[in-house]
């Protein structure tokens, strides 16, 4: 076994998943952590891999995105899913966790491997040997500077400013028509009209609906968001503004009647395949079941499948279709990793597999072994394009069905077109692991 050393700095489920997985290769790891000596605003207990906004890790079930790449992770040995299964509470179809349990567990592997050696201490610097950085939503300090002096002042994001984004098939297209607005561009938008009466009951149930709670960090720095007001807040200033903003209807007609709309919400192709289309000029801070609540009256979007939710909240993402390549280096500094939520993965789960992904594809550059090539139709490489695309705005995603490429044979039923489409994955993974394992033993 290699006794080279390579170093991890953050003890989140990123920073743990790639830890374990390298100890796992054979290689010495240094784990940076800062807590128990420093905490960030949002962290309090002592133990690693402190989940702090929920105790859900989502869906189980193979026909659910979470599902899908769970069962990917699991393929390619995860830490986090184990010790999740391990201190599991009741929650329907639901994995969620005990979290102080949950914690110990992980915290309890990483510190009883022998190759693995915490350091508890606030990395200032990302050192010169090879290192994945995988700090969180929440980097700060010396680090976060030098960060962006490694990636240049537009490379790290601070704020996660977001509109919803729905699956296009869920979308009701006989109500719903593609318009650009005064006939400019290639019909590049989908446009939900409203009527007077519509508008003005969608516009009392926007103005009316509850807002997240911002913590103490986030209201101090609030005035950032002006550049992106949340969509509630500017209907709030009148009665009007939104129509005459992101709703206004001027250049549309509506084919089924011939006139103009009383107001026009659009939605913009959020990928190349067209399956998922996001609500333009809609970041909003309200609570998610209010944003299913209350966009859900937008005519067209009665029944539509919200893949993510709009956010508003203190974060730090990297620019990534910038500034990594496909196995999350830097491209200035090859030497330097990233995983977790700073690539521009949203979720526990997602960030807990882009820490895997990391490790393994460190564990195999060092050890001169064949690179693991992610299948198409696998949830961790439909994570990857989007983390890896140049698009004009970055934004976070977390898995969803929406962003697989579409089955050869359409199936109608969702439920069994997104288990075909997670088994489609599963086994395409499978069949990955079982090659390079081939290729080792020749």
């Amino acid at each position: 076994m290699s006794q080279q050393k390579v170093t991890v700095i953050g003890g989140g489920l990123a920073g743990c998943e790639a830890a374990h997985i390298l100890a796992q290769y054979g290689l010495e790891v240094e784990l940076i952590e800062q807590k128990p000596k420093a905490y960030s605003p949002a962290h309090k207990y002592p133990g690693l891999a402190e989940l702090v906004c929920s105790n859900s890790l989502k869906a189980s079930r193979l026909d659910s995105a979470s599902g899908m790449l769970k069962e990917e992770m699991r393929i390619l040995g995860s830490l986090i899913l184990p010790c999740a299964e391990a201190s599991a509470v009741a929650a329907g179809g639901a994995l969620a966790v005990n979290r102080e349990e949950f914690s110990d567990r992980v915290t309890e592997a990483i510190r009883q491997n022998p190759r693995i050696h915490i350091r508890e201490e606030q990395a200032v610097s990302v050192g010169e040997g090879p290192v994945i950085v995988a700090t969180g939503p929440l980097t700060s300090g010396p680090l976060a500077e030098e960060i962006v002096r490694l990636t240049g002042e537009k490379g790290l994001s601070f704020f996660d400013a977001a509109a919803p984004i729905v699956d296009a098939a869920t979308i009701d297209r006989s109500i719903v028509f593609a318009a650009s607005r005064y006939g400019r561009g290639e019909d590049d938008y989908l446009n939900c009209p409203m009527n007077k009466e519509e508008y003005e009951a969608f516009y009392e149930a926007l103005t009316s609906a509850e807002s997240v709670e911002l913590h103490d960090f986030e209201k101090a720095d609030f005035k950032v968001y002006e550049g992106c007001m949340p969509v509630e807040i500017m209907a709030r200033r009148g009665p009007d503004t939104i129509r005459f903003g992101p709703l206004k209807p001027v250049g549309l007609r509506d084919p089924r009647t011939g006139h103009r709309p009383w107001a026009v919400v659009q939605l913009r192709k959020e990928n190349n395949e067209g399956t998922l289309y996001n609500l333009v000029g809609f970041q909003t801070n309200l609570k998610w079941g209010e944003q299913k609540r209350v966009f859900s009256m937008i005519p067209g979007l009665q029944n539509a499948e919200f893949v993510r939710y709009g956010v508003m909240h203190r974060n730090t993402f990297l620019d990534s279709p910038r500034l990594l390549d496909r196995e999350f280096r830097l491209k200035s500094r090859p030497h330097i990793r990233f995983a977790g939520q700073m690539t521009g993965v949203e979720g526990y789960v997602e960030s807990a597999a882009s820490g895997l992904l990391a490790g393994h594809y460190l564990a195999r550059e060092l050890l001169g072994l064949p690179p693991l090539i992610l299948p198409e139709g696998t949830m961790l490489k439909a994570l990857t394009d989007h983390v890896c695309t140049e698009t004009a705005d970055f934004q976070p995603m977390g898995a969803n069905m929406g962003i697989l490429p579409a089955l050869d044979e359409p199936v109608r039923d969702k439920r069994l077109r997104y288990l075909a489409l997670a088994e489609r994955g599963v086994q395409a993974l499978k069949a990955e692991v079982a090659r390079l394992e081939t290729m080792e033993r020749a």
